[in-house]
């Protein structure tokens, strides 16, 4: 039997009583021009810096998002006494050594999935910030938007019954150029350090870690996994089905399929999106959540900035969200898939 009814969910709304910190930023790529717009659009934060190792690139950047300071070194930017969050959008190859730099300052960093490149580094990351008392934080933006707060109350209110499976897929046809990143293994590239972790957090956030994971798919030339499906076996027997492709597009939808009841959220799964709730009698009508707010799209990227800066506030090392021990552990699910596919070698 379904509820009457979809909880209400949880908003990390702005100007709820977290501090206005001020923001630096490392890497001014796409995403990060993507965050500093959700953070001036939707957030009381404050871009103050950017790093940049072309003047020009760094210079670009700051004019497009109101930024009054442009650093040409990693120090000058952790260093920077009106710099309190270091916001690290660099290639995952470069996350550790940006972190460790940010945190040695006293700073507290986010930074962009994958935390780092394998779960070894994200142990000594979060190790080391735990040390410093600052908080490190990877940007795993899906945990905080309104719709997983949706589900989450839903498992935790047993609607779903007994999880038998996760589903879940995430490909985008990028590029075939063998030196951008993604098909770098120096810079951590392939799909799964990029995309498949998505939906490895997702079944993560459902079942936890797994007990066996089966990996199969097919590398680059280049030497780093172009596609592959994971099969995961959780503590109880339930499975986790997972794709992940730089070379197709796919629906990038997400299934938790219960005993009693079903969720269904519609493609791309890990941005701001709709789902259904569906009972297990095959014409049972389904109930549909709908985001309530007017933050689509990138936009969402400030929900996490919110979150960040509430956690600051309330002294926090971790995220109560998405823990350190989380983090790592999708992190080790993926090292092992991705030795898998490297041990394959097709």
């Amino acid at each position: 039997m379904l509820p009457d009814s979809l909880p209400t969910p949880t908003l990390h709304s702005a100007n709820a009583g977290e501090p206005s910190l001020r923001w630096g930023i490392a890497g001014p790529g796409w995403i990060a021009g993507e965050f500093a717009k959700a953070l001036r659009a939707h957030t009381a934060q404050r871009l103050v810096a950017v790093f940049s190792r072309s003047a020009e690139r760094g210079g670009e950047f700051a004019a497009a998002h109101g930024i009054d300071r442009i650093h040409s070194s990693l120090d000058a930017l952790v260093n920077d006494p009106e710099v309190d969050v270091v916001y690290v959008a660099t290639p995952p190859s470069d996350h550790l050594r940006t972190g460790l730099a940010a945190i040695a300052a006293g700073k507290h960093v986010l930074i962009e999935k994958p935390i780092t490149a394998s779960a070894a580094e994200a142990r000594e990351l979060t190790d080391a910030a735990r040390a410093a008392g600052v908080l490190v934080m990877e940007a795993m933006w899906t945990r905080y938007l309104p719709q997983t707060s949706v589900i989450q109350q839903l498992l935790d209110d047993g609607v779903l019954g007994e999880i038998t499976a996760v589903l879940a897929d995430h490909g985008q046809s990028i590029t075939t150029d063998p030196q951008h990143r993604l098909l770098r293994p120096e810079l951590g590239g392939g799909a799964l350090l990029d995309l498949g972790i998505y939906p490895v957090q997702f079944s993560s956030m459902v079942l936890g870690a797994p007990t066996e994971i089966i990996a199969s798919g097919r590398m680059t030339e280049t030497g780093v996994d172009a596609y592959s499906t994971l099969v995961l076996t959780h503590e109880g027997g339930a499975q986790s089905t997972l794709h992940s492709s730089i070379r197709a597009r796919t629906p990038m939808a997400g299934v938790i399929a219960g005993s009693e009841a079903s969720i269904v959220l519609d493609g791309p799964f890990y941005n701001p999106t709709t789902f259904s709730l569906l009972g297990a009698d095959y014409f049972s009508t389904p109930l549909t959540w709908s985001d309530p707010t007017d933050i689509r799209g990138f936009a969402g990227l400030s929900w996490e900035a919110n979150a960040f800066a509430r956690f600051v506030g309330e002294a926090r090392i971790e995220s109560p969200v998405h823990t350190h021990d989380e983090t790592i552990s999708i992190l080790a699910t993926i090292d092992e898939a991705r030795a898998q596919l490297a041990r394959r070698g097709h």
